[in-house]
C-alpha cells in the first residue's frame, strides 16, 4: 500500500482500508435450515454445485447467528461470488476486535483445484460438528476460522465426470484451473488471477496465523491416505520452525490415532511410476499456498489426501484434519501469535543480512518402511514403456529411500536500505505491492549520482512456451556498484518492514518467483537498436587500428570459443558492444538496490 515516508502501517489501518472488500451477506427469511451436504445425502457419491455453497453459507449464518457470518470477499471473472464463512465463538467478528483481543485467525481453503473437492464437504461437516458440540466444541472459543469452501469457483462450475480420471469419486467434480486457465496454486506471488487478488485482500484484512490448503494428490497406489506438510519447518524464520514442526507433528499424531496413515512428505516417486526410486522432500516456492505464507512469517500447511481412496474416506480424513488444526491453534494459538509477531520484528532487522532465497535437498537418504501394494513392472504394448500395475488385494511393505535433509541453497546479502523501481515501471509494480500489503513510497525528488547496486545479466534463459500466462525468464549475473541518476516518481521499497522476506522474494533475481523471473521486465532485455553489418565491419577495423590490444583479445576469443568463431553476427557484435552507440541499458535489470534510505 502506498504510504508516507514514515512507513506507518499498523494492521488496524490496513484493515480499515481493506475491510470494505468483504461484505456480509443477508439471509433471506425463507432460507432452509438443513445443514447436511449433498455429499452426505448421496452417500458420498456426489458433491454439490456452487449454489449449494451459497445456500449453506447463508443457512449456517441463519442457524448460528452468534457464531457464523457469511462473507463475500470477491467476484470471479465469470461474476460468481467468492464466499467465506467466518466462524467463532469469541463474539468477535471484525479484524480490529480480534487484533485488540489478540486472537488468531485460521484460514482454511478448499477447491483451489476444484476437481480436488474433499475440502469443501469436509469443511462444512467439521464446522457443523463443532457448532453442534460433537467435536472440538471449544476449539473456536479463542480463534476465528475463515473457511473458503471453494477458492476456484469458476473452475468448480466446469462440472462433469472424469475431470479427475485418476481419482475415486465423486461422480462429477470441477476443473483444476480457473475460467482464465490459471492454476491458482502457482499464482500466489505474481497474483495475475482476479481470484488470487481477492484472496490476498483477505490475507491482508484478516492476517491469518495459519493458511491450510486442502488438496487431493494423485500418482501411485498405496495404503497411505494423507500427507501433511508445513512451513516454516525447513525454511523461513528460524525461531518459528519449531512451532511449525509442532503443528505438523501434532496433526499427524491426531490423524494416526484415528486410523489414518499420514506422512510428512509429498508422496510422489523420484522417478515417475517406479516405487523403488523412493521419495524426496523439498521446500515449496512461494508461488504455492504452503510456500507463500512463510514469506509473511505465518504458517502454511499443504494437506493432500490420496486420490485412490474413495470419496467418503477422503472427506472423513479431511474433516479430521480440519478439526485437528483448529484444536492445535486453540491450544497453541496465543503462544504462536506472539511468535509470529516476534518474527515480524526480526524481519525488520534483516537489512544487510544474509538471507536464503532457495533451498535444496541433499543426497543424504534414510530407509523407511512404506505401506504399498504388490506390483509388477512390464513393457506395455500400448505405450512401449515400462509400466507398473498394482494389486490392491495384496498390501506390501516397501523399503525405500527418503531424502529429507534440506539446506539453504542460493543466498543473498540484502541491501541496507531497500529496492528502487524506476518511475517507468512504477504503476504496475505499485499495484502488485498493494496486493501483497507491502510498504512502499514514491520519491519526490531526483536522485543525482546516487550510489546504487545494479544487476547486470550475463546470461538469460527464456522459456520456449508460456507458463501460467507468462513468458518466464531466468537470469544469471551479479549486482554491481554503479552511480545512477534516478528521476522522481521512482518507488522505494524498504527492507525494514515485516514482509522483508517477501520483498526480497519479489525483487531478487535469484529468488524463484521474483517478478523478473515471471517475465515482468522482459522488455528490458530485448535489443532494440542494431548496427548494420557493413557499418560494424568498418567500426571493427577502426577499433583494431586504434587499439592494438583489442586484436589480441579478439584473436583469443576466436581461438577459445568455436561458436563465436563461426558466427559472423557474434564477431561483429564483439565490436558493436565497444562502440559509443551500444545501448547501455541492454541486459540491465531495471530494479536497483540501495544501501541508504532516500528522502
Amino acid at each position: 500500500m502506498r504510504m508516507k515516508p514514515a512507513y506507518s502501517l499498523s494492521r488496524l489501518s490496513l484493515i480499515s482500508a481493506l475491510i470494505a472488500s468483504s461484505s456480509l451477506l443477508l439471509v433471506p427469511a425463507q432460507a432452509a435450515s438443513d445443514l447436511s451436504t449433498i455429499a452426505e445425502q448421496s452417500g458420498f457419491k456426489k458433491t454439490g454445485r456452487y449454489d449449494e455453497v451459497e445456500k449453506l453459507c447463508l443457512v449456517f449464518q441463519k442457524n448460528y447467528p452468534k457464531e457464523v457470518r457469511c462473507l463475500e470477499f470477491g467476484r470471479t471473472p465469470e461474476n460468481r461470488p467468492m464466499l467465506a464463512l467466518l466462524v467463532t465463538r469469541s463474539g468477535l467478528f471484525t479484524p480490529a476486535q480480534l487484533v485488540e483481543k489478540q486472537l488468531p485467525v485460521t484460514l482454511i481453503q478448499g477447491g483451489i483445484h476444484a476437481g480436488e473437492i474433499d475440502g469443501k464437504d469436509a469443511g462444512f461437516q467439521a464446522i457443523r460438528d463443532i457448532l453442534e458440540n460433537k467435536a472440538a466444541s471449544h476449539a473456536l472459543d479463542k480463534q476465528a476460522l475463515l473457511f473458503v469452501p471453494v477458492f476456484n469457483v469458476d473452475g468448480h462450475e466446469r462440472f462433469r465426470a472424469w475431470n479427475r480420471p485418476n481419482q475415486r469419486g465423486p461422480e462429477e467434480m470441477g476443473w483444476r484451473t480457473t475460467a482464465q486457465n490459471f492454476n491458482l496454486n502457482r499464482d500466489y506471488v505474481k497474483a495475475d488471477a482476479p481470484e488470487m487478488q481477492a484472496m490476498l485482500k483477505l490475507f491482508n484484512t484478516w492476517d491469518p496465523l495459519a493458511v491450510i490448503d486442502l488438496h487431493v494428490t494423485d500418482g501411485a497406489k498405496f495404503e497411505h491416505d494423507i500427507s501433511i506438510q508445513v512451513e516454516p519447518v525447513n525454511s523461513g524464520d528460524a525461531a518459528l520452525r519449531e512451532a511449525g514442526k509442532t503443528l505438523r507433528d501434532n496433526v499427524i499424531a491426531d490423524l494416526a490415532k484415528q486410523g489414518s496413515l499420514p506422512q510428512a512428505f509429498y508422496m510422489s516417486f523420484v522417478v515417475e511410476d517406479d516405487p523403488m526410486s523412493g521419495f524426496v522432500d523439498s521446500v515449496p516456492t512461494p508461488r504455492f499456498s504452503s510456500g507463500y505464507p512463510v514469506l509473511r512469517n505465518r504458517f502454511g500447511m499443504l494437506v493432500e489426501t490420496h486420490s485412490w481412496k474413495d470419496y467418503a474416506t477422503r472427506v472423513r480424513i479431511t474433516r479430521n484434519t480440519v478439526i485437528s488444526v483448529l484444536e492445535q491453534v486453540a491450544t497453541h494459538g496465543e503462544q504462536w501469535l506472539k511468535a509470529v509477531k516476534a518474527a515480524d520484528q526480526r524481519a525488520m532487522q534483516l537489512a544487510g543480512q544474509s538471507l536464503p532465497l532457495t533451498y535444496k535437498t541433499t543426497e543424504k537418504s534414510r530407509e523407511i518402511n512404506f505401506r504399498g501394494y504388490a506390483y509388477t513392472r512390464s513393457m506395455s504394448d500400448i505405450s512401449g514403456a515400462l509400466m507398473t500395475r498394482y494389486d490392491e488385494r495384496k498390501p506390501q511393505i516397501w523399503t525405500v529411500k527418503l531424502r529429507d535433509e534440506i539446506v539453504p541453497d542460493a543466498q543473498v546479502s540484502l541491501p541496507k536500505g531497500g529496492y528502487l523501481v524506476p518511475a517507468a515501471y512504477s504503476k504496475a509494480v505499485a499495484e502488485k505491492l498493494q496486493q501483497h500489503g507491502i510498504l512502499f513510497r514514491a520519491i519526490h525528488a531526483d536522485l543525482n549520482a546516487a550510489t546504487t547496486d545494479q544487476f547486470l545479466a550475463t546470461a538469460m534463459t527464456s522459456q520456449a512456451k508460456s507458463f501460467e500466462g507468462r513468458q518466464a525468464m531466468k537470469l544469471q549475473g551479479q549486482w554491481q556498484n554503479q552511480k545512477q541518476n534516478v528521476r522522481k516518481g521512482a518507488l522505494f521499497i524498504p527492507i525494514n518492514q515485516p514482509k522483508a522476506r517477501l520483498v526480497a522474494g519479489l525483487f531478487e533475481p535469484q529468488a524463484p518467483d521474483a517478478l523478473v523471473n515471471w517475465g515482468w521486465f522482459n522488455g528490458a532485455f530485448e535489443r532494440k537498436e542494431y548496427m548494420e553489418a557493413y557499418v560494424a565491419e568498418e567500426v571493427a577495423r577502426e577499433q583494431l587500428a586504434s587499439d592494438p590490444q583489442l586484436r589480441a583479445v579478439f584473436d583469443k576469443k576466436i581461438a577459445e570459443d568455436p561458436e563465436f568463431a563461426k558466427s559472423p553476427s557474434a564477431r561483429l557484435d564483439f565490436f558493436a558492444q565497444r562502440h559509443a552507440s551500444w545501448d547501455q541499458r541492454h541486459q540491465i535489470y531495471p530494479v536497483l538496490r540501495l544501501d541508504f534510505i532516500p528522502k
